[in-house]
C-alpha cells in the first residue's frame, strides 16, 4: 500500500513538512480544507506530480497554491486546455500547479507541482466535499483517506503488466511529516459521541449540537483517519435548503436555490409465500495483495482472513432452498462448483471447509473474466441473482469493469465489500451502484459481522423498482430533481435526494415542504409521504450545490447511451460548478514572470513513503515522478516536445 508525499530518487524527501485539515460536518455533509505544505530542499528547481486519493463520491471544487509568498488561485478547464496553460507556464519560466482526475479511476487524482525554486516552500490547498455514509450500527462515518494502494493493469494473453515501474518505499517509522486534523461537528438533533481508531481529543457542547474534534498530537499520517459520529436521532428526516451563487444565472444549477433531502423509507414488511430464496454467488479476490494487512495497526489481520472470516459468516446465514456458488479470482479464477448447487447442511459445510483452506495465491486482479463467466451461466427461475464481491479494489481499469456489471444489471443485483485500508472506493461503489445493490468497507474486525448482515439482509429484500418523486411545496416554488434520482431503496437505508428550487423564496423564517415516494414491491405500489422544514442557508462554499453536480457528473459519465450528449453536459456541468470530472483540471499559473528555468529537462522518479515489497508483489506500484533541473523552452528536446504531459508524467 503506498501513502502520499513527494521524495526525490535519491531517497532525500522534498520534505511534506505537514498535513492540516479542517473538516466541517453538518449531519451527513462535511466540507473539508486539506493544507499541504513542502518545501524544496534541493539545489535546483523542482517539478514534481503527487498521487492521492479521494473517496470517488467526493467533489473536489476549489485548489490554491501559495509558493514563494504569492497566491496563486487555480482556474477550472477543459483538461486539454489546462494541460496546455500550465506547459507553456513552464516553458516560460513561470510557477505553475495541475489537478487533474486519473484518467481511469474517479478515486485518484493527481497534482503537478512546477518550478518551486531551491529553499522556497510552497503550501497547496485542496477544498472538497462528501456526503457520509451511515454504517449498519448508525454511525455516521467520515475517511480521510491515506492510503493509496497499487493498481494492477491486466494484459491479454499474459498474467499482467505492471502499473509503473518498483519504486523504493519510506517505512512509516521514517515519514517526514505529520498530520493535524480539526473537526467540527454540527447536528440540531444532538450527538452522542465520536469515536475513532486514533487517538482524538474532542469537547462536545452541553446542549450537545456540536463537537469539537481533533487528533492527539505526533500522529503519523500513515493510516486512514476514521471518524465515527454518532448522533442521538440519526433516522430523522432533514433537509437543507442553500441560496444560490451569487452572479450565477437563474435558473442554473448553480444560479437556483438547492436542497439536500435526507429521509428513510419504510418499505413493507415482505409477504408472507412471496419470498423466494435467491442464487447468492460470492466472487472472493485471491490476488497477491490480499496478503496484506487490513491496516497498520499492532495485529492487524491479512485482507484474505478478513474476507474468508465475512464469506464464512454469510454462508452460515443464507436461508434453506436457495442456490450458490463461490469464485476465486486473481490472474485466473476458479469456482467451487461448475454451475450453483442447492443450499444444504452438506454443501455449506464442505464449502466452509474449503473456504477456510483458501489463500491469496492467484496473482493478479483480473476480475472481468470471472464476471463474464458469472453473467454467462443461466439464472435459476425463481431465485433472483444476488452476487457478493469480495476485493481489495487494485485494478486500474475500473471504468471497464462497471461498465460490464452495468450492462448485466438487469440480471442481477451487486452487493460489494472493501477490504483494507485504500480499497478502491471508485470500484466498490461503483459496481454496487450499477447494479443496484450496496457497498460496504471492512477496515477491522470489530464492525464485520454488522456489515455483511446489512448486505445480507438488503439481498433477501425483493427489489424496489419503477421509483418516482413528487414535491408539494409553498406556493410559487417548483422542485427540479437533479440526476434520476435514486434508482433502488433499501428498508432502513438512508436515502439522499437533490433538488434544485425554482421560483420566488422566502429568504426569513422556516418553511415545510412534503416529498412523496412512490415505487413498485411485490405487485404492488405503496406511497410514502414524508414532510420536513427547511431554513435558508448561506455560504460560500456552496456544499449543496457542489454536490448535487458531482451526482449529476457521476450519472452523465456513467451512462454509455447518447454519449456524446451526456459528455457535453457533463463539460458545462463541471466548468459552471467547479466540481472535477473526468474531462476537466485545475490550472493556477503565478502571472509575476521569474527568471526562466536554464538547462535541459532531467527527468527523476519520485519514491512513495510506504512498506518494502517482496519480488512477489513488485506487479504493481505506484509511481510519482520529480523533474529536477534548469530549462528555457527553446532548450526543450524534440524528444521533449513530442511527448505528451501524461507520457512526460510517468517516465
Amino acid at each position: 500500500m503506498h501513502r502520499c508525499g513527494l521524495l526525490t530518487s535519491s531517497k532525500v524527501p522534498v520534505p511534506l513538512k505537514s498535513i492540516s485539515v479542517d473538516v466541517t460536518i453538518r449531519g451527513f455533509v462535511a466540507d473539508v480544507v486539506s493544507e499541504l505544505q513542502y518545501q524544496n530542499e534541493e539545489k535546483n528547481p523542482v517539478e514534481a506530480t503527487f498521487v492521492f486519493p479521494l473517496d470517488d463520491e467526493a467533489a473536489v471544487y476549489a485548489f490554491e497554491g501559495l509558493i514563494g509568498g504569492t497566491r496563486i488561485e487555480a482556474q477550472i478547464r477543459e483538461k486539454k486546455q489546462a494541460e496546455q496553460e500550465y506547459e507553456d507556464a513552464l516553458s516560460e519560466g513561470r510557477q505553475a500547479f495541475l489537478l487533474e482526475r486519473e484518467e481511469n479511476t474517479s478515486d485518484i487524482f493527481m497534482c503537478n507541482l512546477g518550478n518551486l525554486p531551491p529553499g522556497e516552500e510552497a503550501t497547496l490547498k485542496l477544498r472538497y466535499v462528501q456526503a457520509l455514509v451511515v454504517e449498519p450500527d448508525d454511525a455516521v462515518r467520515f475517511v480521510l483517506p491515506a492510503v493509496l494502494n497499487p493498481r494492477y493493469v491486466p494484459a491479454a494473453g499474459s498474467e499482467g503488466s505492471t502499473v509503473f515501474q518498483q519504486i523504493p518505499r519510506v517505512s512509516k517509522e521514517a515519514l517526514p511529516y505529520t498530520l493535524s486534523l480539526s473537526a467540527k461537528v454540527e447536528s440540531p438533533y444532538g450527538i452522542n459521541r465520536v469515536d475513532s481508531k486514533c487517538s482524538l481529543t474532542q469537547n462536545i457542547s452541553e446542549d450537545r449540537t456540536a463537537a469539537q474534534v481533533s487528533l492527539a498530537k505526533g500522529h503519523q499520517f500513515d493510516r486512514d483517519v476514521e471518524l465515527l459520529i454518532y448522533y442521538e436521532d440519526v433516522h430523522k428526516t432533514s433537509a437543507i435548503l442553500e441560496t444560490g451563487k451569487s452572479g450565477a444565472a437563474p435558473g442554473s444549477l448553480m444560479g437556483d436555490p438547492a436542497l439536500l433531502l435526507s429521509l428513510y423509507p419504510n418499505i413493507p414488511a415482505a409477504k408472507a409465500g412471496q419470498c423466494v430464496p435467491g442464487e447468492f454467488i460470492f466472487l472472493l479476490d485471491r490476488s497477491g495483495s490480499m496478503g496484506n494487512t487490513l491496516g497498520n495497526s499492532f495485529g492487524s489481520q491479512s485482507r484474505i482472513e478478513s474476507a474468508k472470516e465475512t464469506l464464512i459468516f454469510l454462508l452460515k446465514s443464507l436461508p434453506l432452498g436457495c442456490y450458490f456458488n463461490i469464485y476465486g479470482f486473481g490472474s485466473t479464477f476458479d469456482s467451487f462448483y461448475p454451475q450453483s448447487v442447492k443450499y444444504t447442511q452438506q454443501t455449506m459445510d464442505t464449502s466452509v471447509q474449503r473456504v477456510k483452506e483458501l489463500r491469496c495465491d492467484l496473482g493478479g486482479t483480473e476480475i472481468i473474466k470471472p464476471l463474464k463467466a458469472i453473467y454467462s451461466q443461466p439464472c435459476f427461475e425463481g431465485h433472483p441473482r444476488q452476487i457478493f464481491v469480495f476485493t481489495d479494489g487494485e485494478v486500474s481499469n475500473t471504468n471497464e469493469v462497471i461498465a460490464e456489471v452495468r450492462h448485466n444489471s438487469h440480471f442481477h443485483r451487486c452487493f460489494s465489500f472493501g477490504i483494507g485500508e485504500g480499497a478502491s472506493t471508485a470500484l466498490v461503489k461503483g459496481i454496487a451502484r450499477a447494479a443496484g445493490g450496496s457497498a460496504e468497507f471492512i477496515t477491522g474486525k470489530e464492525r464485520m459481522q454488522a456489515k455483511a448482515l446489512q448486505s445480507l439482509k438488503k439481498a433477501l429484500q425483493p427489489a424496489v423498482t419503477g421509483i418516482s418523486l413528487s414535491w408539494e411545496l409553498p406556493s410559487g416554488l417548483e422542485a427540479k430533481l437533479v440526476g434520476s434520482g435514486p434508482q433502488f431503496i433499501f428498508q432502513g437505508q438512508r436515502c439522499l435526494i437533490y433538488a434544485q428550487i425554482q421560483g420566488q423564496l422566502q429568504t426569513s423564517g422556516s418553511m415545510e415542504g412534503t416529498a412523496v415516494v412512490r415505487y413498485n414491491f411485490q405487485n404492488e405500489t405503496p406511497t410514502e409521504t414524508t414532510k420536513f422544514s427547511f431554513q435558508f442557508e448561506k455560504t460560500d462554499r456552496l456544499p449543496v450545490h457542489r454536490l448535487a453536480a458531482q451526482v449529476l457528473l457521476q450519472e452523465l459519465e456513467e451512462d454509455k447511451e447518447k454519449v456524446e450528449e451526456k459528455r457535453v453536459l457533463a463539460l458545462e456541468t463541471s466548468l459552471s460548478s467547479g466540481v472535477v470530472c473526468s474531462q476537466t483540471a485545475y490550472v493556477g499559473v503565478n502571472m509575476e514572470l521569474g527568471k526562466p528555468v536554464q538547462g535541459p529537462l532531467i527527468h527523476r522518479n519520485v519514491p512513495l513513503p510506504g512498506p518494502w515489497k517482496t519480488s512477489k508483489e513488485q506487479h504493481s506500484s505506484f509511481l510519482c515522478k520529480l523533474w529536477r533541473g534548469q530549462r528555457t523552452s527553446a532548450e526543450i528536446t524534440e524528444a521533449d516536445s513530442n511527448q505528451s504531459l501524461e507520457e512526460r508524467r510517468w517516465l
